[in-house]
This record gives C-alpha cells, sequence and structure tokens, in this order.
C-alpha cells in the first residue's frame, strides 16, 4: 500500500494534468505527435468546399451524385517514456523536487497519449533498468507509470544513460515517440542517443534547479553529493568555491550542444518555474516547423 503522502501528491498530480490535457496540452500533442497515416473511412454526398481530389469517381458514376472518400487518421502511435531515477534527482530547492516535476510531466505525456488512443510505456532508470512498462493503453496504465515515476524505490543511485537509451532501441519494435526526461548528469551518452534517433523521434527534456548552478553565500555548509555519497564542509561565501561551483560539470557535455549536433529537439525545463509555457510553446514550434516542411 502507498504511503498517505505519495496517495496525495498521485491525486494532485492527476487533476493538475487531466485539466492540463483538456485545456489544450492534449489537442497540441496530438497535432504534433500524428499517427501512421490515413485510412479510409467512408463515401459520402460531396458538400461545396470539399477536395476535388477526394472525389470518388466509381460512387459517383454509379450514383450519378458526385461523392468524396473520408478519411481518418490511423493513429497507432507509440510513446515511450525513459525517466531518470537516480539520487541527483530527488534535489530541488524551489517548489518541487526534480523528481517531482519529473513525476508530473510522466502524467502529462500519459494521460495525453491516453487520451489519443495512443500507446504510452516507460523505461525508469538510475545506472541500471529499475522497472520497464510496456508501452499500452489506458487510464491505469498511465496512473501506474505517474505512480512509479514519484514513488518506485530505485535500487541504484547513479546515472547511465546509455544503458536506458540503447536499451531503448532493442525494445521498441516500430517507430515511436521517445521522451527523455532527464537532469543529464550523464557522459559519453551522444552516440547511443544519434542512433536512437535515426530510427524514432527522440525529444529530450533535460530538468535543472536554479541552485545546482548557483549557491547562495550561506558561509559553510555541509554538502553531499546524492549519486556517489561524498560529503563536504564548504565555504559558500568564497568567490573560488562558487566559480569551482559553477563549472562542477565542465567534465560533462553540455547537454544543449549535444542536442543541437545531434538534431535532438529539446525542452529544457527548471523546478523554479513553469512547465506549461514551455511545453506549449515547444508544441506550436514544432508544429510550424512541419507545416513548413523542415
Amino acid at each position: 500500500m502507498l504511503p498517505r503522502e505519495i496517495v496525495r501528491k498521485l491525486h494532485r498530480i492527476r487533476i493538475r494534468t487531466n485539466r492540463l490535457v483538456d485545456a489544450g496540452v492534449g489537442g497540441e500533442y496530438h497535432s504534433v505527435f500524428r499517427g501512421r497515416g490515413m485510412e479510409f473511412s467512408e463515401v459520402r454526398e460531396y458538400v461545396p468546399g470539399d477536395d476535388v481530389r477526394t472525389i470518388d469517381w466509381n460512387v459517383t458514376a454509379r450514383t450519378g451524385v458526385p461523392h468524396v472518400k473520408k478519411y481518418v487518421e490511423e493513429r497507432d502511435l507509440t510513446v515511450l517514456l525513459l525517466l531518470d531515477l537516480s539520487a541527483s534527482q530527488g534535489f530541488g530547492s524551489q517548489y518541487l523536487t526534480k523528481r517531482e516535476l519529473m513525476a508530473e510531466l510522466a502524467a502529462l505525456l500519459s494521460f495525453a497519449a491516453v487520451k489519443n488512443h495512443d500507446r504510452v510505456g516507460a523505461l525508469l532508470f538510475t545506472d541500471r533498468l529499475e522497472r520497464y512498462h510496456p508501452p499500452r493503453k489506458g487510464v491505469d496504465h498511465a496512473l501506474a507509470i505517474t505512480r512509479d515515476a514519484l514513488s518506485l524505490a530505485p535500487v541504484g543511485r547513479g546515472t547511465d544513460l546509455t544503458l536506458a537509451l540503447r536499451s531503448a532501441a532493442s525494445l521498441l519494435k516500430q517507430r515511436a515517440v521517445v521522451f527523455v526526461v532527464s537532469d543529464v548528469l550523464a557522459a559519453g551518452y551522444e552516440k547511443p542517443l544519434k542512433t536512437l534517433n535515426k530510427r524514432h523521434d527522440v525529444v529530450a527534456i533535460p530538468i535543472s534547479d536554479p541552485r545546482e548552478q548557483l549557491l547562495p553565500p550561506a558561509g559553510l555548509v555541509r554538502l553531499r553529493d546524492a549519486e556517489t555519497g561524498a560529503t563536504g564542509v564548504f565555504d559558500t561565501a568564497d568567490p573560488a568555491f562558487r566559480e569551482a561551483w559553477g563549472r562542477r560539470g565542465a567534465g560533462m557535455p553540455e547537454p544543449a550542444a549535444v542536442f543541437r549536433t545531434t538534431g535532438i529537439d529539446s525542452i529544457p525545463l527548471r523546478t523554479d518555474a513553469s512547465y506549461e509555457l514551455p511545453l506549449v510553446r515547444f508544441f506550436k514550434e514544432r508544429e510550424k516547423r512541419k507545416a513548413a516542411g523542415r
């Protein structure tokens, strides 16, 4: 049985994300991530304004009345969420931890998929594969993904993004939309990311917290690395330490640069800001690019 606090958080997330899906995110999702094509539905009489290219000449000749073919979108779309459960995701200096923000995004994307009759799955990972939800349809399935994104206790603490990307490539048997939701505190993932994007539509959602780049000058503070467990006492008022803190990820590739060079669309999000506007902006910009053929 889930702890009462987790149940309350799940209830809040479900209400909030369902409202966003109904308010328009579900429609934006539908427009950007289209199905495999169009399939024939029925024949009906022609009305002014119909595309003449859809006229069914056989039926028209037989009845003496112009008829057109009607098509509906054949969705059959698969969505896979790669969800980072590493220990660093538990950090949050503002309203939400990075993991709580990730859980809300997982719920939003899962319920948008369900609303559009798509299959959605999730691969939850740390420095190992923690749990896999094969893509399926249905509200209960979306809730199970959200529950694990929020509350699953992982075995690992580190981040192996390469393992997650390669596992997704082997698990997916047909083209899918893959959302990578992570703080991207990892290295060496460029090649598997590019390989996955060749066959699938990959969208990265890097999550960060403002205190990861800038600490307040609060004097002596004991800090612990969430993934390695290393601890130390540091003077946050020391300019040299503050400069080093801002550069502590210098040994890792800059995610934005990696996404640009690999041709990956990304939606950078922060724990201290709303995710609604960046998501809607991304959907609208991507729809414009598709309409322009880019």
